[in-house]
């Protein structure tokens, strides 16, 4: 993965909070009450409530639809201002933390490009330690990356991916693999402006709507992936100069490792594909590659398959 040492970066969306003291209880709440991690495993192993991209099914809660979500706004919150020496993308060759700030980049001009008019950024993408204050409640470490819908928000605790994701689940560590989380999180976000979030109904199983949910969104983080090299910003300006065939191996292997079965077997229970929220190894690679090879939203469109 190389980025386009020429190229200019904006950091007006990336912002960091720094690490909070203590720890919250490991749930999110709106309006004090507890909202539940769908597929939460509580096994052994001390995976916990770990679900990469938790995404907060509490559509009768937390249901942005596309809406903005002003009720809690994250740009007034601390910012260490951990990204603001993130200049081009020579200082993303060099640092991973202005890496980050080039891949939301990257997502954003692609997106920008597909949806056209319907397109909306992010309001972020937070980063923090330990704890956060979110438009869907606190958010502890614990969950893993996430978007929630309400303040339309990416957020990550940057240990995840060597403390748990690696550690854990015994995932992959290439640099491609923060990329293909947060383009996952940025496929959530492009969910909720087209309005898909609100078909969610059913919230575990192999056929379940939050199944669907979550492999669309690996469909179009591989759409992303394909596309990356050869999208332009508003400058004419690619950002990815290289996306290597080992990359994309590094976005499967971490699809692999996220995979309900896995997690499940992981964490020392037995595969139950009655407890699934976001689908297996084997299905979340399926649908990466499917937004890879195709790069199309209509292929994208697992509510419209019963082969998942």
């Amino acid at each position: 993965m190389r980025f386009n040492p020429k190229a200019r970066l904006d950091t007006s969306r990336v912002r960091d909070r720094g690490r909070a003291s203590g720890g919250g209880g490991g749930g999110f709440g709106t309006g004090g009450s507890s909202i539940p991690i769908p597929g939460g495993l509580r096994a052994g192993g001390g995976i916990g409530g770990v679900i990469l991209v938790v995404l907060f099914i509490v559509v009768t809660q937390c249901m942005g639809g596309g809406s903005s979500g002003g009720a809690f706004d994250t740009s007034r919150m601390a910012d260490t201002n951990r990204y603001e020496n993130c200049k081009t993308g020579q200082d993303a060759n060099d640092n991973p933390d202005c890496a980050r700030v080039a891949v939301e980049n990257s997502l954003y001009d692609f997106w920008s490009h597909e949806l056209g008019g319907k397109f909306a950024p992010e309001q972020g993408v937070v980063t923090f330690g330990n704890a956060t204050d979110t438009g869907c409640g606190q958010a502890t470490s614990d969950v893993g990356p996430f978007y929630c819908p309400t303040d339309q928000t990416i957020y990550l605790d940057t240990t995840f991916f060597e403390a748990v994701l690696q550690g854990q689940l015994a995932g992959p560590s290439g640099a491609f693999v923060e990329p293909y989380v947060l383009a996952h999180e940025y496929g959530h976000h492009i969910q909720n402006l087209l309005g898909t979030m609100s078909r969610v109904k059913t919230q575990q199983g192999p056929q379940s709507d939050s199944v669907r949910l979550e492999l669309e969104a690996d469909c179009y983080a591989g759409m992303w992936a394909k596309a990356a090299t050869t999208t332009e910003d508003a400058d004419g300006n690619v950002l990815f100069s290289e996306i290597s065939d080992a990359d994309i191996k590094n976005a499967i292997e971490a699809a692999t490792a996220v995979g309900d079965d896995r997690i499940q077997q992981q964490s020392g229970g037995r595969v139950n594909p009655e407890q699934w929220t976001h689908g297996s190894s084997a299905e979340r690679v399926k649908w990466f590659r499917t937004g890879f090879t195709t790069g199309s939203l209509k292929a994208c469109d697992t509510f419209a398959t019963d082969n998942l």
